[in-house]
């Protein structure tokens, strides 16, 4: 996780104080970072096409956030601060919610399936 934490904070698209804000919160810092149009998003595994189920944060005017999703036409709402839009992602976080899965989606879909499979028997 720390390399994409690194990749995220290397490339610039994201104001700083909001990486620091999501990198303190533990829930988060499992997860696994990716940008989009200066938008920082959390993905439950480490591959290309990232998961979707986990809100985002966009930048706003004057240093506010909207967060919103987990889908685009989902909206959460804004945030006077990053720990505040850090919070919104955080109260939304979908259960089980653990660390990123290493691998793409489908790899991830069929891990928990597995999983789950293998706690009902």
């Amino acid at each position: 996780m720390e390399a994409g934490w690194q990749t995220v904070r290397d490339d610039g698209r994201v104001r700083a104080e909001l990486l620091e804000a999501a990198y303190a919160e533990p829930r988060l810092r499992q997860l696994f970072p990716w940008t989009g149009m200066g938008e920082l998003h959390f993905s439950r595994c480490t591959e290309w096409r990232h998961t979707w189920d986990i809100p985002y944060i966009q930048p706003a005017a004057e240093g506010a956030y909207w967060v919103s999703g987990p889908l685009r036409t989902d909206t959460v709402g804004s945030a006077a601060t990053a720990q505040e839009a850090i919070a919104m992602v955080v109260e939304r976080l979908p259960a089980r919610c653990g660390p990123a899965f290493v691998g793409t989606p489908e790899e991830l879909t069929a891990h928990e399936a597995a999983t789950r499979k293998t706690q009902s028997d």
